[in-house]
């Protein structure tokens, strides 16, 4: 498993790492304190619920890619454009697509590394959901 990122366009390919390995404790990591993830456009979560959140999205059984589209970066935090997919056959044998164009916000921490402060995978989407 990749350890955290060092620079701010890594950030997305060691959330992908961890996500995709399925050890939830691993991806939470990939969070600073206090981050806010998005579920659903509109709806900003943090804490207990957003780690529950990402937690369904993880839920559905299937790896996710991750294309970095832009990276800009000023002193210690980076504004990350991510294209991602999800796509695959879940254990229900159900056929799940989801993909998204994120629009997170990273800061690097006292300790040097890389972790999402905004992880809002659907941008500026207002009809994309995280899971069913």
């Amino acid at each position: 498993m990749r350890d955290l990122a060092q620079r701010p366009e890594d950030v997305p390919a060691v959330f992908a790492d961890r996500f995709n390995s399925g050890d939830l404790s691993a991806v939470h990591e990939v969070y600073e304190d206090g981050a806010i993830f998005v579920s659903n456009p509109g709806t900003p979560l943090t804490g207990t619920q957003a780690r529950q959140a990402n937690a369904a999205f993880a839920g559905l059984g299937l790896p996710i890619t991750v294309r970095p589209r832009h990276v800009y970066t000023t002193g210690d935090l980076a504004l990350l454009i991510v294209d991602w997919e999800i796509d695959g056959t879940n254990g229900d044998g159900e056929h799940l697509h989801i993909e998204g164009t994120a629009t997170d916000v990273a800061r690097r921490g006292p300790d040097g590394r890389w972790r999402y402060a905004i992880d809002n995978p659907f941008g500026v989407s207002a009809t994309g959901t995280a899971a069913r």
